[in-house]
């Protein structure tokens, strides 16, 4: 009967094995993979970003770039690129730069992370380490 006991209290135990905690996204995973702009990534891209201008009608987009990656295992396009929305008729465009990401898996959605020259330095550090770097340079 002890040795039953014995038998019943290991192999109850079998499964208790420490194991290590998941490790917390590297930067390298932070790389996104570039892919082309489509017309309907670029559709989907510019009626994002529009809703948040001031003048969304008079928007005019410079060079937009996107990558694909995953991030805490959820797959997501990034998005760097600059806008003007200030009708400059005649005059030089301000473009500032914007990050945005996609999420394929919910219904192709849209989110604006940042936009704007006041976060200019972090929207370049972002859009570089993952490997999209963008010009913040105004036009």
């Amino acid at each position: 009967m002890r040795k039953t006991i014995q038998l019943l209290l290991f192999a109850s135990l079998c499964g208790c094995v420490a194991t290590t905690p998941p490790r917390p996204e590297s930067v390298a995973s932070q790389r996104a993979d570039p892919i082309a702009v489509s017309l309907a990534l670029e559709e989907t891209i510019t009626i994002g970003v529009r809703q948040h201008l001031k003048n969304p009608v008079a928007a005019r987009f410079g060079p937009i770039l996107a990558g694909e990656r995953t991030m805490n295992g959820r797959k997501e396009i990034v998005i760097c690129g600059s806008v003007d929305d200030k009708n400059a008729a005649g005059g030089s465009a301000d473009y500032e730069p914007f990050l945005g990401r996609i999420y394929p898996d919910a219904d192709n959605s849209f989110e604006l992370a940042a936009m704007g020259n006041t976060q200019q330095g972090g929207i370049a550090d972002a859009c570089r380490a993952a490997g999209l770097p963008i010009d913040t340079q105004k036009s």
